[in-house]
């Protein structure tokens, strides 16, 4: 396993990512879009989602393939991202086909950002726009750490963002994740600056500074968010053709990911959730490649969240230090 030529969930073939966000409103939306319809589900582990059509992901709905996956910061307010995305690919001429008209299939998920110092006294929901932006700006490069649905992100003890990371098998597949971190809990392990995600690093992507001296496995972390206030919303993407029930097993593991990471996670207090997604592009061969295929999903995912809190960077009016600056 090796990571991709971006390192980057860009890295499967089709893929793109777009961001859009707001210095003083503190928050953004970043949106993960393809040229063709893909397939996607989802699996939800934390106590506090919020999230928008998860229920056509499950394997026995009727539609296929989605437009578009957006992530965005603003609570239930930014669920409205969704709205601004739909909004470009109906533009665009996008859409599950009902006869004559298009219906684009846009699930999205959010984090609660609404108390990290940005200006929320707005006169008009911002979402929408910034979900229109964030589709328009899709790209195969982007930015990491404080940008887009990351750029308010925050965690128990420093800011989160927006993270990713890709691997290729020895099959030949390629898989990828994008993250938002604004977990109840930390990346770094205690008082060090050693990530959780230390064993699954590759060359020196988030630091290379190895594992701790010891991992503090009786210490009891604090809440330092309340209720409702968590949530690490992240994708999981591939190159290997999965149906929508294979691709909520690979969700489904890719979670293992998030526990390895962030410590702890899964709280009543997070609303952490992983959409999978594929573009098809490459059968599958032996059945146990979707084995390997769950296990890379969970260690690519740990290592987009150790880089989502790398790359976070100062701004005015920040509650919290960046990871460089602890």
């Amino acid at each position: 396993m090796r990571p991709g030529p971006r390192n980057l969930i860009t890295d499967v073939a089709g893929l793109r990512v777009g961001h859009a966000d707001d210095a003083g409103l503190k928050s953004g939306v970043t949106v993960l879009t393809a040229d063709a319809p893909f397939a996607a589900s989802v699996h939800v582990m934390g106590g506090a989602p919020g999230t928008r059509e998860t229920d056509l992901l499950a394997p026995d709905k009727l539609v296929p393939g989605v437009d578009a996956l957006v992530l965005s910061g603003g609570s239930a307010f930014g669920l409205a991202a969704c709205d601004g995305v739909m909004e470009a690919l109906h533009q665009a001429g996008r859409g599950f086909a009902v006869g004559s008209a298009r219906v684009p299939i846009v699930p999205g998920a959010i984090v609660f950002d609404l108390l990290n110092g940005g200006d929320k006294d707005w006169r008009q929901n911002p979402y929408p726009a910034l979900g229109h932006a964030a589709w328009r700006a899709a790209a195969a490069d982007f930015a990491l750490g404080s940008h887009g649905a990351g750029i308010g992100a925050m965690t128990g003890n420093l800011k989160g963002g927006v993270g990713s990371a890709s691997a290729v098998l020895g099959t030949g597949a390629t898989i990828g994740a994008l993250v938002v971190v604004n977990a109840l809990g930390q990346a770094n392990v205690g008082d060090t600056r050693q990530f959780w995600a230390a064993p699954w690093e590759m060359g020196d992507e988030f630091g290379g500074l190895g594992l701790p001296a010891s991992f503090p496995a009786t210490h009891e972390p604090p809440p330092a968010k309340r209720l409702g206030e968590a949530t690490t919303i992240a994708i999981v993407a591939t190159d290997a053709a999965l149906d929508k029930a294979a691709l909520q097993r690979l969700a489904v593991a890719s979670h293992d990911g998030m526990a390895r990471a962030l410590v702890p996670s899964h709280t009543p207090l997070d609303g952490d959730l992983v959409f999978a997604a594929s573009t098809g592009a490459r059968p599958l061969g032996d059945p146990l490649d979707s084995f390997a295929l769950g296990h890379a999903a969970a260690a690519v995912l740990a290592r987009a969240i150790a880089r989502a809190v790398f790359a976070a960077r100062p701004a005015p009016g920040d509650l919290q230090p960046c990871w460089w600056m602890a």
